[in-house]
């Protein structure tokens, strides 16, 4: 049977979509494969296909159970023998799918990956024909992710131990370093990889100012009343909560999800929202809902999510018929505090780690476990001590083979047992480099979120190269678009070099941390004094003038240089670093167009001299302005024609014919002095004949 006679028989389905057809090709042939494929794409249909035509059974490692149980549900109704094995159920139906598994007598079977804690489990393994193993929501594996899931580390080591079947790893959104850590952990041998176009053309994305939470909420309001059916994702329970009561008190039927509930609560509050029960569901990203409903028409983040993977891959639920959607952020600046306190949550420093450790040493009895539920350890410590911090404190010295951890008979707490004595922090083996690199990558995933928000380049284009898509373009659709004007354009040699000056200026008056990521240290002015030139004190005292890249673009004149920079950031080469004040930074996009690693990108900018330079004068309004200067001429006692306005710059008037006298003193010779005292009655004749002008038109 060939892929395309399997995907009609079972599917029903005439065709591929692009490229699924070549990712079953890779599993068929008996190849480990990485598909990177956005949400909506379909990626189940990847190994459901392969896993009816192989001979064996496939596992299926997913760490979502309401959306295994939708998945199993459809495989039975049309009639594939397929079943799940998680925590929501008891031993005894547990039991019975390992024993139906061990009779060969289903075709796939969705596992959580916490099974794997029990070694029973993967004994129970042993003994079946596992032809593919299927792990969706790949990114969980890496660490470097952006939702990393210490249970996912064991399925390397779970993978060898029966027998390393052939492996196919999925995810919506995972950078060039995730997707090597995915191989990497998996142990995937040459694996084909598939990165689909992330982008979604159906979708359009919008950043939204908002500083008070009534102001986000009427936002809300408005969203739900243009689009209906959405998701309002935010990042922490009590928002959840917040907006559910003003949904209540508007009589607005929705269902709520966050780590407070139950299992069996989110599950069905999930399965209200999947079935269609009621058209709003907000929930907690930090617990991501695995949404397969199609008629989503908008996606709204209440608060700022921790990075942009987390961010487009929630956004990513809206739209899966193909039907227009809409995406909105609701952007305050001070909610990074909330991301900053998962940060520390998930990076607890040496000192912690080995104080955790301290404690359960001194609770530890004869057989060297412990008892003790995560408050009672944090209850433990000196201080004040974050509760994810200690979880995730375990998990590092877990990890590292100091502890395991292990459930308690008759309790849903988990016990501790003590695998490595050790007297000092630095016995424990840890990696305190890879440590600190971790928090400061977290860090910079938060950094770069900022800096979309700030961006005001296209929105979708910006996202697309941050996940270094070859074939990021404009959408035309997202905020950002809507209101650009001007063709952005390759720019030539000259223009590059003129690029590559600015950015280089950026760049001297930054700190570099690594080759691509630059600190920011000055705001926008002072970065425009120093590549024309300026003397002013604030470039002198600071010996910015000392730089290399001090005036190199003095020719091009103060107005060129802050629309050139303005281009810069509407292009993301170029962003505001938020601070004590806003700081002008070279983002990794404009860093590379620096070095000529790629070229850029963007809307030429035009000043008032480059319009006269390309504009010829108007001919009848010249004559009008030069027999006004006659006459002022004649009033004054016969001066020179260039005390008041020399030919040249009466020319460059009826080119530019300016509205107001802001406009007309970028025309060289016409100064603040004479922009008071000679200029007025010149504005006067050109507005009179641009209104002429505009009648005959």
């Amino acid at each position: 049977m060939t892929p395309g006679e399997g995907l009609r028989k079972y599917f029903g389905f005439e065709q591929f979509r692009e490229p699924q057809d070549e990712i079953v090709s890779s599993i068929l042939g008996k190849r480990d494969t990485l598909v990177i494929m956005p949400t909506g794409g379909g990626k189940s249909l990847c190994y459901q296909l392969p896993a009816l035509m192989l001979p064996g059974v496939t596992l299926v490692i997913s760490p979502l159970i309401a959306l295994m149980k939708d998945q199993v549900d459809a495989l039975n109704a049309r009639g594939i023998d397929a079943a799940m094995i998680n925590s929501s159920q008891s031993w005894d139906e547990q039991r019975a799918c390992l024993d139906k598994l061990n009779r060969g007598e289903l075709k796939l079977v969705y596992v959580a990956p916490e099974r794997f804690r029990a070694q029973s489990f993967v004994d129970a393994l042993r003994g079946c024909e596992i032809s593919l193993v299927a792990v969706d929501e790949a990114h969980c594996i890496s660490q470097w992710g952006h939702d990393f899931r210490p249970d996912y580390m064991r399925l390397g080591e779970a993978l060898e131990r029966i027998g390393h079947p052939l492996c196919a790893a999925f995810t919506a959104t995972a950078t060039p370093e995730v997707r090597a850590d995915i191989a990497k952990n998996l142990n995937l041998r040459d694996p084909s990889i598939f990165v689909s176009g992330f982008g979604r053309d159906n979708l359009s994305f919008a950043i939204r100012q908002v500083d008070k939470r009534k102001n986000k909420y009427a936002r809300i309001v408005q969203l739900i009343e243009n689009n209906g059916v959405g998701i309002i994702y935010c990042s922490r329970r009590k928002s959840v909560e917040e907006v559910s009561a003003g949904l209540r008190e508007d009589h607005r039927p929705h269902v709520i999800y966050h780590g407070g509930m139950t299992a069996s609560e989110r599950d069905a509050a999930q399965d209200r929202f999947v079935q269609g029960e009621v058209p709003l569901a907000v929930a907690t990203n930090a617990f991501g809902m695995g949404i397969d409903r199609a008629d989503i028409r908008f996606v709204c983040h209440y608060e700022m999510p921790g990075s942009v993977e987390a961010y487009y891959q929630e956004a990513g639920r809206a739209g899966r018929d193909g039907k227009p959607a809409y995406c909105e952020m609701l952007f305050c600046y001070a909610d990074k505090t909330t991301q900053d306190f998962f940060i520390d949550g998930s990076n607890p420093p040496l000192t912690l780690i080995y104080s955790i450790y301290s404690v359960l040493q001194r609770n530890a009895n004869e057989q060297q476990e412990v008892y003790l539920a995560i408050d009672e350890i944090k209850d433990s410590l000196p201080g004040k001590a974050n509760g994810m911090a200690v979880s995730a404190a375990l998990g590092i010295l877990r990890r590292h083979g100091v502890i395991e951890r292990f459930d308690v008979t008759g309790s849903r707490m988990r016990g501790t047992r003590i695998l490595k004595a050790v007297k000092s922090a630095g016995d424990l083996g840890l990696d305190a480099r890879g440590l600190l690199i971790k928090r400061e990558r977290d860090e910079n995933k938060l950094r770069r979120l900022i800096q979309f928000a700030y961006a005001k380049s296209c929105r979708q284009q910006w996202i697309l190269e941050y996940f270094e898509d070859a074939d990021a373009a404009e959408c035309g659709q997202c905020d950002r678009c809507r209101h650009r004007e001007g063709d952005v354009r390759v720019l030539g040699e000259a223009e590059t070099l003129t690029v590559q000056k600015a950015l280089s200026g950026v760049a001297r008056m930054s700190t570099r941390r690594t080759r691509h990521e630059w600190v920011a240290r000055y705001g926008r002015d002072r970065v425009i004094k120093c590549l024309t030139g300026s003397q002013a004190k604030t470039i002198l005292e600071p010996g910015l003038d000392k730089l290399s890249t001090w005036g190199v673009l003095k020719d091009e004149g103060v107005e060129f240089v802050g629309k050139l920079l303005d281009e810069l950031e509407n292009s993301g080469y170029l962003a505001v670093a938020e601070g004590d004040y806003p700081l002008l930074e070279l983002t990794e996009s404009g860093s590379k167009v620096m070095f000529g690693e790629a070229k850029p990108r963007l809307v030429w900018p035009q000043t008032a001299a480059s319009v006269m330079e390309t504009t010829e004068p108007d001919d009848n309004l010249y004559e009008q302005l030069v027999k006004l200067r006659n006459e002022m001429r004649r009033k004054r006692g016969n001066p020179p024609a260039y005390t008041i306005f020399p030919n040249t710059v009466l020319k460059q008037l009826a080119a530019l014919q300016p509205a107001t006298a802001e406009e007309a003193m970028v025309v060289k010779g016409v100064g603040p002095q004479k922009a008071r005292t000679i200029l007025p009655p010149f504005l006067e004749i050109i507005a009179a004949h641009s209104g002429e002008a505009q009648t005959v038109g």
